[in-house]
């Protein structure tokens, strides 16, 4: 095992709250990680009683970011990584398919969640050749995250940007796009745009199932329709599917045929 990159670049002294559901534990607890507590699958439990489909939308959503990052690696030649609202570590996190495929990459994370820069060292371990570092900083600062980011990765190159289920937190849609602008503005031509979400329009059992969740206390994520999401890559290069299920992009050759489910991503090239 090799040594961190990086230390976290503190942004705020926050506490963990454990008596609150905080979404970055129960992604985790659905995919099957034990970084949570009682509160964390409680939640959880109570989300998969009346929707048991959302593990499948949670692993299928860290099926296609697996599946993004390969193709930006061995197809467009994406050395370097922005991965904003990474969460908790889990199996096959972005470092670890990136460095699979190219030894040299290297990936700054970002994530504001206490719990998560208390894991951080576990992110951060690279392989020799690359780097790992990390970010404590919210998706609504990108200014801070860019500045910091630089110290790690070369903005004068291509960047894989990676927004996985992280706008849906950012409740003001307008206020969303001018982030992914303002992120995706300060990168060179040829880097590429990652974004998955939960969609709406789609599920109703699964609508009904995150307005309760979002009525719990917990920090709401706001379901968006396709056309929306498909928004978010304006003025880009969509790769082929374009926008769609995330079981539908690119599936791996001989698997069965994919279901729909309201989960919805692509992968876009700036020109």
């Amino acid at each position: 095992m090799t040594d961190p990159a990086t230390t976290p670049e503190p942004a705020t002294q926050q506490k963990i709250d454990s008596s609150v559901p905080h979404s970055a534990r129960i992604w985790n607890y659905w995919l099957g990680g034990k970084d949570n507590y009682p509160v964390d699958e409680a939640a959880g439990d109570a989300y998969t009683a009346v929707f048991p489909g959302i593990v499948t939308i949670a692993r299928s959503s860290r099926a296609f970011l697996r599946r993004n990052i390969a193709y930006l690696v061995s197809e467009a030649g994406i050395r370097q990584f922005l991965d904003i609202g990474t969460g908790l570590p889990t199996a096959e996190n972005t470092h670890e398919v990136a460095q699979r495929l190219a030894p040299d990459a290297r990936i700054v994370y970002v994530d504001n969640d206490p719990m998560v820069l208390a894991h951080a060292r576990a992110l951060l371990y690279s392989s020799p050749e690359g780097a790992t570092a990390y970010i404590d900083a919210d998706v609504t600062d990108p200014d801070r995250i860019l500045a910091i980011a630089a110290k790690t990765l070369d903005l004068t190159r291509p960047v894989g940007l990676i927004l996985s289920n992280i706008l849906g937190h950012v409740p003001d849609y307008d206020q969303a796009r001018s982030l992914v602008d303002r992120l995706m503005g300060a990168l060179p031509s040829g880097s590429h745009l990652s974004i998955n979400d939960g969609s709406y329009g789609i599920d109703p059992v699964f609508e009904a199932a995150q307005e309760a969740y979002n009525n719990s206390g917990a920090v709401p994520y706001n379901l968006r329709t396709v056309d929306a999401i498909t928004a978010f890559f304006d003025g880009l290069e969509l790769i082929e599917p374009g926008v769609v299920s995330v079981t539908q992009w690119r599936p791996e050759p001989g698997s069965p045929t994919p279901e729909v489910i309201a989960e919805h991503g692509g992968l876009a090239r700036k020109p």
